[in-house]
């Protein structure tokens, strides 16, 4: 039986990296979709080292053509995909006085549209028993006005996963968002690795208590 298999989208340093090296640990190869090539390469030989196939694509996640096309090509040369983390968010520092329309779609373009490409493209790698997770943020429920677009994206991204598990429920799929509650931090109890250990668990939840949301609260 073939090693289990998470795909990381948004992969780079912070929570996405933390993310994959985690399931790592955790017997699973890994597929790796971000923006930044020496980003994705670096994480690619670290999960190695924990001995972990890997594989890699650069793609523009805003890019729903793009997007499709790396997530097929993960898919296909990692056999599977049993999770699918959704990491990706914009952080544009502007209020809603000066926050335009085009701006404030272009950023739920990639931090709740990209979620709908990457899972419409791995759901026929998809069976029964797999999960599909994501980085939610306080943002969604105290937004900073000064960063307007990151509450909207945070709370449509929440309130997507929440869809998308009752969609894939009849399936055996589950989807569950984790909500962090907390500033990152390279200490204490919002570190980058603290919180993919609460990804992590959230994603092994019991399906007969299944939460679609999950507060981290350190």
């Amino acid at each position: 039986m073939s090693r289990p298999v998470i795909l990381v989208v948004g992969a780079g340093p912070g929570v996405s990296g933390s993310v994959a090296r985690r399931f790592a640990r955790d017997g699973h190869d890994v597929g790796l979709l971000g923006i930044g090539e020496e980003q994705l390469r670096t994480l690619a030989g670290e999960v190695e080292d924990l001995g972990a196939t890997t594989a890699w694509r650069v793609a523009d996640l805003t890019d729903e053509a793009a997007t499709t096309r790396a997530v097929h090509e993960l898919a296909g040369e990692l056999g599977r995909v049993d999770v699918l983390h959704f990491n990706p968010s914009a952080f544009r520092e502007q209020d809603p006085l000066e926050l335009s329309v085009p701006d404030l779609l272009a950023d739920l373009t990639l931090g709740v549209g990209a979620m709908l490409t990457a899972l419409q493209a791995a759901r026929p790698s998809m069976s029964a028993g797999a999960r599909v997770t994501a980085t939610g943020s306080m943002a969604a429920d105290q937004p900073w006005h000064r960063a307007a677009s990151l509450g909207v994206q945070k709370a449509g991204l929440r309130n997507l996963v929440h869809s998308i598990d009752a969609a894939l429920e009849p399936d055996g799929i589950r989807a569950v968002s984790v909500t962090v509650r907390g500033t990152l931090s390279d200490e204490g109890a919002f570190t980058p690795d603290r919180v993919a250990e609460a990804i992590h668990a959230a994603a092994r939840q019991p399906e007969s208590g299944w939460r679609s949301e999950i507060p981290y609260e350190g």
